[in-house]
């Protein structure tokens, strides 16, 4: 994959992008089960009210609180309250807040800060629930001898109606200090929120008092916290869809440029590289690797830049909510871990097995379809089939291998969430019943546990389909890094602006790469412009590979070929075959009409030249007896026209090109001999001045060229016109002998 990095260059701001919005949507998907957590515990367990610090207190009930306060906590308290009373200015508007304030005087907090609250939330706490405990221990006589005892003086000898809090102002400091400690240590195994929590009962009753709508107030929390959730959960919506629009965008345009990017390296591949990747192969990397790719980018801007910041953010939120069972986190993420490095280890092989299937896959496929017509001819329809059927389910079996190892995933997965969960409720009941955790902070451990949960899946989720895109990476980056054997020059020479067209071969060897002899040795002649210079031989002899060194489709391996006396290696392939008007071996014609084939060789040429190219290569005939003339719809390869009106055509578009040399590759085979005659006559009328360069099996189609040269086994054995090589070259003599009677030689 990171061979391929440098070409997300282009998408580096979008996916900066993405990552910005991928963080707000964890954080805000990170907040939902606090608020959850808020609604459970403040919301409905203490009826909307936060913490313990009152918004308003009666005076009464502020001096009892005071009482169990130090000098400190004292002068911090009263410094945050101010104290209404008839004389306030602001008494008719907190009348209406606090209609008990008719009656007596109310302290009303000051707008402070959260860090304050703080501070004065355990002070007011504590205090709330020790008046609570001695309110509710004078209400029962046994509970106050109890806790008399522990203070030093007996509370149930006290007549009922007493203000007991009046007596204890009264108390020696020390007496007081007493009565205090006895009940903290009734609190001592309870933690803050606990004792916060406990004082929001009492705190009720005194709103209650306050004639205050203690159940507007529990409405209120709960509606203004669910219209946060609502809230922030649009927000992660919006993260998510913008995310998944950048990721799409980003994912689609780095598989078009790797399309784009592939299919130029193809086109500047000589036969050398396409000999090395096979057609077949080049169209799955060109398209089944990049969508591979396509996909887990997508996966990746989408879950592995989530997945690290939801783990550790959960964990970091679990772990607030409750250190204890960190233990559940841990053991679920290992049990998690163990589960897919097992089916990493099985499935991996696998993942490089398929992308070579699916390229066999893809060559029988070619194979039968351009290669119907034989398989027709020999009754090999069955064979060809168990053949398909033998690469389509070697593919289908290792495809089934991959996907029964990785269905077990999702049950596996959910046995591990449902074992937590379980796990977390066993564990989180003990805790609430002993009044060390709170129902609602056991919920939201619950939900981060799953989130961390699903966040490791994820990752482990991408670590299965990332080494299968690896392998597509790595395929395409094969054809990407793959150095042309035939470049251009850093510093190209230019043609002469008087072209000419000659050509001349030095002392010209060639071998294949890898090849242990050379198939062309020592190779001279001369290729003069307004003559026709015919090659035959026996098959393999090497005629097709000499005309196929002057395009520069192969490199010579030593000797050289100059074009107006400048080695072709030494300008660029743009400007050589500028120069020439090729017609291979095998036609090919493109999906079209007629006319954009023969428009391929010039796209500005007129309907004048399409003609005459026509008229030339005795293509007329069959084009007008067609409805569509020109517009001839041609199908894909040519399969619509015959193996000679495919050859005329090839032959026509060539010589739109109008070009001073043209090579013609055996491309006269499949013409009857009147056709053939018919079209070299008006070869030579019209393409005089032009190097014509021809391979031929006929001695009819170069008789009368004015050099022919016979190969035989990569060497030249005869150089001359046709009576001379009849006189001089046995090998010529007797190719010709065998085609013509020597009537018609003569």
């Amino acid at each position: 994959m990171l061979r391929l990095a440098k070409y997300l260059k282009p998408y580096l701001l979008l996916i900066l992008i993405a990552v910005a919005l991928l963080f707000v949507q964890a954080n805000a998907d990170l907040a939902l089960p606090d608020y959850m957590s808020n609604i459970v515990d403040y919301g409905i367990q203490q009826g909307g009210i936060q913490n313990a610090v009152p918004v308003a207190l009666r005076q009464s009930e502020m001096n009892r609180l005071v009482l169990f306060m130090s000098s400190t906590e004292k002068t911090a308290v009263f410094n945050d309250y101010n104290l209404i009373n008839k004389d306030s200015p602001d008494y008719q508007k907190y009348l209406t807040d606090y209609p008990t304030l008719a009656k007596e005087p109310v302290y009303v907090l000051k707008p402070i800060g959260q860090a304050e609250i703080t501070v004065l939330n355990p002070v007011m706490a504590k205090a709330i629930m020790i008046v609570s405990f001695i309110q509710q221990v004078m209400a029962d006589p046994t509970k106050a001898a109890a806790m008399g005892q522990g203070a030093g003086f007996d509370l149930s000898k006290f007549p009922p109606g007493t203000d007991i809090f009046a007596l204890m102002a009264k108390l020696p400091a020390g007496t007081l200090t007493q009565v205090t400690s006895a009940i903290d240590q009734k609190f001592s195994t309870l933690g803050e929120s606990m004792i916060v929590q406990m004082a929001v009962g009492p705190l009720k009753a005194e709103y209650a008092a306050l004639g205050m709508d203690t159940s507007r107030i529990q409405t209120n929390y709960i509606v203004q916290t669910g219209m946060l959730m609502l809230l922030v959960t649009l927000v992660s919506i919006a993260c998510t869809i913008a995310v998944g629009f950048l990721s799409a965008r980003t994912a689609a345009g780095l598989a078009r440029d790797l399309r784009r990017n592939v299919f130029r390296q193809v086109e500047s591949f000589s036969s050398v590289e396409f000999n090395k990747f096979s057609t077949a192969s080049l169209i799955t990397r060109s398209t089944n690797d990049v969508t591979q790719i396509q996909m887990v980018v997508i996966m990746v801007m989408r879950m592995v830049i989530y997945a690290p910041i939801i783990g550790v953010g959960g964990i970091i939120r679990a772990l607030a909510k409750s250190t204890s069972m960190w233990w559940i986190i841990a053991l679920g993420v290992i049990v998690l871990l163990c589960m897919v490095l097992t089916i990493f280890s099985i499935a991996l092989p696998r993942f490089k097995i398929i992308q070579s299937l699916i390229d066999r896959l893809n060559l029988v496929t070619r194979e039968n379809l351009s290669g119907m017509m034989v398989i027709r001819a020999f009754n090999m329809q069955e064979f060809e089939e168990q053949r398909f059927d033998k690469a389509n389910l070697d593919v289908t079996s290792v495809n089934l291998f991959v996907n029964r190892v990785m269905v077990t995933m999702m049950p596996a997965m959910m046995l591990i969430m449902n074992g937590m969960t379980v796990l977390i409720i066993w564990v989180g009941a003990h805790a609430v019943a002993q009044s060390q955790m709170q129902v609602g902070d056991m919920i939201a451990f619950m939900q981060y546990a799953m989130q961390i949960v699903f966040s490791f899946l994820m990752l482990s989720m991408m670590f299965i389909i990332l080494p299968r895109a690896a392998v597509s990476a790595d395929r395409i980056a094969d054809v990407l890094e793959t150095e042309p054997l035939i470049k251009d020059p850093s510093s190209p020479r230019q043609f002469p602006d008087r072209f000419q067209g000659n050509i001349e071969f030095r002392n010209v060897n060639f071998r294949y790469p890898g090849a242990e002899e050379d198939v062309l040795h020592d190779i001279t002649f001369t290729a003069k412009p307004g003559q026709t210079t015919a090659f035959i031989g026996t098959t393999g002899s090497g005629k097709s590979t000499i005309v196929n060194l002057i395009p520069r489709f192969y490199e010579v391996t030593s000797g050289c070929i100059l074009v107006d006396g400048i080695d072709i290696r030494e300008v660029t392939q743009h400007d050589l075959r500028e120069k020439i008007g090729y017609v291979p071996q095998k036609g090919n014609l493109f999906s079209g009409t007629i006319e954009s084939n023969l428009l391929y060789a010039d796209e500005n040429a007129s309907d004048e030249d399409l003609k005459l190219a026509a008229d030339i290569s005795q293509s007329s005939e069959f084009i007008e007896a067609k409805p569509e003339g020109m517009q001839t719809e041609i199908a894909e390869g040519g399969g619509n026209v015959s193996g000679g009106q495919k050859q005329r055509l090839s032959i026509a578009r060539a010589l739109v090109k109008k070009a001073p040399i043209y090579i013609f590759d055996d491309s006269f085979s499949a013409l009857d001999f009147k056709t053939d005659a018919a079209l070299r006559k008006a070869l030579k009328d019209h393409t005089g001045k032009s190097a014509i360069l021809m391979v031929t099996q006929r001695i009819a189609t170069i008789k009368n060229a004015e050099q022919i040269i016979v190969l035989d086994e990569g060497q030249v054995m005869g150089k001359g016109t046709h009576e001379e090589l009849m006189e001089s070259c046995e090998v010529y003599r007797g190719i010709a002998l065998s085609q013509l009677s020597k009537e018609e030689l003569a």
